[in-house]
């Protein structure tokens, strides 16, 4: 394995991420931030990892959000 020490997600695994934006925006809000069906349709944690796994698009998206959640927080805007 590959050391990423510049890669801001190095260690942050999907399910950490999704876990994190479904307790700051529940998935009400998330849906409207990203839409996306798993997010706004009987959204589950685990029916959302499903489909970010395999929808690379889908996944940038939620990597992108969660990486602007976190400066946010840490600037505590």
């Amino acid at each position: 394995m590959t050391e990423q020490p510049k890669n801001p997600l190095h260690g942050i695994t999907l399910k950490m991420i999704l876990e994190t934006l479904i307790s700051e925006y529940g998935f009400p809000t998330l849906g409207t931030k990203i839409n996306i069906k798993c997010f706004q349709e009987k959204p589950s944690l685990n029916s959302s990892l499903v489909f970010l796994r395999k929808t690379p698009w889908a996944r940038a998206k939620v990597e992108k959000l969660y990486l602007q959640t976190v400066k946010r927080k840490k600037t505590g805007q």
